[in-house]
């Protein structure tokens, strides 16, 4: 039972006193390590920094769906890669107003929707001055409740101006500043094209995002579904939707699909002739990019680890040689194998954590200058706990498969040989 309860004890002091002996060596021989640990270094940097980047780009985009919200859903028409509608004009496949007429009475887990439209760019103009290539979008009023756009001046569009088909729009703060336009503008009234519309409200700014949009150079407007329509006669008609939460998306999206194979005469077999996408989605196509990053990423660091393991061989099998006499005397006063093999292992295993500590050092600086460099958008970019974990779990890996050859090989020495070494 004693020896037992000593073991431990005995490992841990082993333990100790070959790290301090491994940090010895690694300090005396400074420039042959970090020369040694070099493919170490670049490999754990490379792979810390491609996941700071990723984990921040992941950071980004989700903040972005969550400030649009998280049970948004996009609808919108889509050729079909198969069948006979997949060489088909758009005509034949566009969407029109009275497919989505009494969706919510067939779709109970979508809480509300709105169609909108592109209308294209215009020239918008008041008075002297005049705005080229603006862009006029057709909304209902529950598409900037969905993408939980404020009006910061004035009122949002509302059910009457649908129904009426109004002349009236709302305007984003950078088309009020470059038209000169009073800082109350309701009710003033612009030149879209050769139309007259009227001002009822001004949008808060669209948010910077990864996928385009925010400090845009072209402007927009805004105005009523159906007053679009007297604009232009065939529009591109979309869709934004939202469960009534995040749980339900996946059967709201069900929903939708059904509710829409009906209206559209879509027959069984025949594949959809529109796609309905979520946030959750998103997410999920963004991590299987990520993936394929990520292993990409992990096949060329593997490439440099493999390297540095090599040198770690190289360098510990250099010691192996340079320290026989010192093996020999060890044995020579009752030495076990198991004492020298622990000995030179655990050299190895500090010599490439030492590597690894330095490698993410250097993934640090690199995951600043990434989040510092200007519109890319990683602003976020951080190297998350388990990547930390990770890269010195790499570490001790290539340490223990490549330092166990010149371990054995020092445990093997005859001590009498090593005694004669010179």
């Amino acid at each position: 039972m004693r020896v037992l309860l000593q073991a431990p004890l005995v490992f841990l002091r082993l333990f100790y006193q070959s790290v301090y002996l491994a940090l010895g060596q690694v300090w005396a021989n400074k420039t042959r390590s970090i020369l040694t640990t070099l493919g170490i270094i670049i490999g754990v940097a490379s792979v810390t920094a491609v996941i700071a980047a990723l984990s921040g780009l992941r950071a980004k985009i989700l903040t972005q769906f969550e400030s649009i919200g998280t049970n948004t859903i996009f609808i919108s028409p889509m050729r079909p890669d198969r069948g006979p509608l997949q060489h088909a004009p758009y005509w034949s496949i566009r969407f029109l107003p009275e497919h989505f007429d009494g969706m919510l009475d067939h779709c109970p887990s979508v809480a509300r929707f709105g169609r909108q439209t592109g209308v294209g760019a215009y020239t918008v103009s008041h008075r002297e001055k005049s705005v080229e290539n603006v862009r006029l979008r057709g909304i209902e009023p529950a598409c900037h409740q969905i993408e939980s756009r404020k009006v910061s001046l004035g009122r949002p569009l509302s059910v009457i101006d649908e129904m009426q088909m109004r002349q009236v729009c709302i305007i984003d703060p950078k088309l009020q500043n470059d038209l000169r336009l009073d800082r109350d503008c309701i009710g003033q009234s612009i030149l879209i094209g050769h139309n007259t519309f009227y001002i009822v409200g001004v949008l808060e700014a669209r948010p910077e995002s990864v996928f385009g949009g925010g400090d845009q150079e072209s402007s927009e407007i805004f105005i009523p579904f159906k007053t679009s329509f007297k604009m232009r006669r065939y529009l591109w008609v979309g869709v934004l939707a939202e469960s009534k939460s995040p749980e339900v998306s996946d059967e709201a999206r069900a929903e939708i699909s059904f509710f829409l194979r009906r209206t559209r005469n879509i027959k069984p077999g025949e594949p959809d002739t529109f796609r309905v996408d979520s946030v959750k989605n998103f997410l999920e196509i963004f991590d299987e990019i990520a993936r394929v990053v990520f292993m990409v990423a992990g096949g060329i660091v593997g490439i440099s680890l493999l390297v540095g393991g090599v040198g770690i061989m190289n360098i510990m099998l250099v010691s192996v040689s340079e320290r026989t006499r010192e093996i020999g005397l060890r044995k020579a006063v009752g030495a076990k194998k198991s004492a020298i093999l622990t000995q030179f292992l655990i050299e190895a295993v500090v010599l490439c954590f030492v590597g690894g500590l330095f490698g993410v050092g250097f993934g640090q600086l690199l995951t600043t200058g990434i989040a510092n460099i200007p519109n890319i958008e990683l602003d976020m970019s951080f190297i998350p706990l388990w990547a930390i974990g990770l890269a010195f779990g790499f570490s001790g890996s290539v340490g223990i498969f490549f330092g166990m050859f010149p371990a054995i090989k020092a445990a093997r020495l005859d001590p009498i040989e090593a005694l004669r070494h010179e």
